[in-house]
């Protein structure tokens, strides 16, 4: 019964607002959390593994209450292009150096997501493939500029005037790229409700 699941709460442990206003669409009421952790990871974990490391690292930060209708959930995405992993810019150069790897080809969006609830928690991930076309220099140059995507994994968001000019073609769930696989994590949330 969707009443019974809504009548949950979300402790979003994230300053992102995208994932903030994610979670709203999904029709939950939202509490935010603001735990940080040094984002650093084994040097032997590769692809989904790292946001499924990070992202734990995060629930695992949290020492908050938690009421008996909330679910903690954290969350970390990482663009994979080539095998590298590509997380938040540092400054510009990188940025543009980021754009310029992903600029005409494949690459991997992954999102891990990280829930608990009193005594129960899972952990999962999920994988979209997104084709960017060949983009100019003074694209990523207009697109740094305008839009500074600092604080976005990749260098990018899918949502923006990037996303719009740029991708040809994404495989899997949108809302993944934008930080948030939203349909696993309905079903997860379910499953967590539903014990």
């Amino acid at each position: 019964m969707l009443e019974d699941i809504f009548s949950y709460r979300v402790v979003l442990n994230s300053h992102s607002p995208r994932r903030r206003q994610l979670v709203e669409d999904m029709g939950f009421a939202l509490r935010l959390a603001s735990v940080e952790v040094e984002e650093t990871y084994p040097a032997d974990l590769v692809e989904e593994e790292i946001p499924l490391f990070l992202a734990k690292l995060k629930g695992e930060a949290y020492n908050g209450d938690l009421q008996d209708n909330e679910i903690l959930i954290c969350s970390d995405t990482m663009v994979f292009c080539d095998k590298e992993a590509l997380g938040k810019p540092a400054d510009k150069e990188q940025a543009k150096s980021m754009l310029e790897k992903l600029s005409d080809k494949a690459h991997k969006v992954v999102t891990a997501c990280y829930l608990r609830h009193k005594d129960r928690e899972t952990a999962f991930a999920e994988t979209t493939l997104v084709n960017f076309s060949k983009l100019s220099a003074e694209e990523i140059d207009y697109y740094l500029e305008k839009y500074k995507p600092y604080d976005k994994a990749g260098s990018y968001g899918i949502q923006e005037w990037i996303g719009k000019i740029g991708i040809k073609s994404i495989e899997g769930d949108f809302y993944n790229v934008m930080g948030l696989p939203t349909h696993s994590l309905f079903q997860n949330i379910k499953k967590i409700v539903q014990g």
